[in-house]
């Protein structure tokens, strides 16, 4: 039976591509703010947060301005004021009605930065609380774990980078639509998708890795199948993977590891796939073309894009990868325990 998940997968094509179309023309507005600020904070939670670390990694090797992630408890618990002039406030949240996230953005314009809100809920407190407010048009989304609404957030973010002067091709993200169409299309029914998920349902738990802009998926990739087949998931950088918790990865302990089909960071991704290999232990490829497909145990192949924009479709053979995980462990993934759609944290 189809859960609600795998037809929200299926329903990206059309969000993203309503999404850019709208969202791409705003960007002589995040242009008019980015000429009064220097550096950007992101303010998130769960896979917003995900999806905060690739425009972390955009705005800072696109666009040349340094960026960094807020600690919400800052403003909503030790309500420690900051000098926050210069500052683009970014706050991304689904719902936009996460307290924590809407009270942090209020502090950071009280403590002088300029604002923006990425959220799917036009008229919420999130977008009503921003100077701009980038709404995603993913439609309703009804599974829990987050996918529709977490690929149309790494639009606008691409939009926001954008918009802060990224040397980047605009016409990049107009090709996404189409790419995580086909593939879906290539990877639902597939022999590696069929092959890594029997190797997974016979683990406790994976490391999951990336590096540089594909680290935001390697984290929400982790945090899927935490949520929705309930493994124990790490997500590292590789570079930090290589700092001691690579121990951990053995025969019962399986790496993934995500890269774009280009960029610096491919190589070392490959590196890491022989090395995991070479020590008798599995690694499974998402992305990286044919050198991480060779290096790996079993891969999925990523999207044809640039490596600017490859996350927003890099998630998408991670999304079905889980989706498929939580059926054949007879778990719902549309229902994970113990969560709700929109969680408040103070």
């Amino acid at each position: 039976m189809t859960s609600r998940m795998r037809a929200e997968i299926g329903e990206q094509p059309d969000a993203l591509r309503r999404t850019i179309d709208a969202l791409l023309p705003r960007t002589p507005d995040i242009g008019a703010l980015a000429r009064e600020t220097r550096q950007v904070l992101f303010i998130a939670r769960g896979s917003s947060d995900n999806a905060a670390v690739y425009g972390r990694y955009l705005v800072e090797s696109r666009a040349g301005r340094l960026s960094t992630l807020a600690a919400p408890s800052i403003a909503t618990t030790y309500r420690r004021r900051l000098d926050l002039s210069g500052v683009l406030a970014v706050a991304i949240s689904q719902s936009g009605k996460t307290e924590e996230i809407v009270e942090t953005l209020a502090w950071a314009k009280d403590c002088g930065a300029r604002t923006v809100a990425i959220t799917n809920g036009a008229g919420s407190p999130l977008a009503e609380a921003a100077e701009v407010a980038l709404i995603t048009l993913a439609g309703d989304e009804v599974a829990v774990p987050a996918t529709k609404t977490y690929t149309t957030q790494l639009a606008a973010l691409s939009v926001l980078g954008v918009g802060l002067g990224a040397d980047v091709a605009a016409d990049d993200l107009r090709r996404v639509p189409d790419e995580v169409a086909g593939m879906i299309e290539r990877t639902e029914g597939s022999a590696p998708l069929a092959e890594i998920v029997e190797a997974l349902a016979k683990v406790p738990g994976a490391v999951v890795s990336g590096r540089g802009i594909a680290f935001g998926t390697a984290l929400e990739l982790a945090l899927k199948m935490k949520e929705a087949c309930y493994l124990h998931a790490m997500g590292l950088s590789y570079a930090d993977l290589q700092h001691g918790p690579i121990a951990v990865v053995d025969g019962q302990t399986p790496a993934l590891l995500v890269a774009a089909g280009s960029g610096p960071t491919l190589a070392g991704t490959v590196a890491l796939a022989r090395r995991i290999e070479s020590a008798g232990a599995h690694a499974y490829g998402i992305g990286g073309g044919d050198d991480l497909a060779a290096a790996s145990t079993a891969a999925l192949p990523g999207p044809a894009l640039p490596e600017w924009v490859a996350p927003l479709g890099l998630i998408v053979p991670g999304q079905l990868l889980v989706e498929n995980l939580a059926r054949r462990l007879g778990i719902d993934p549309d229902v994970p325990r113990g969560l709700n759609k929109v969680t408040q944290t103070h």
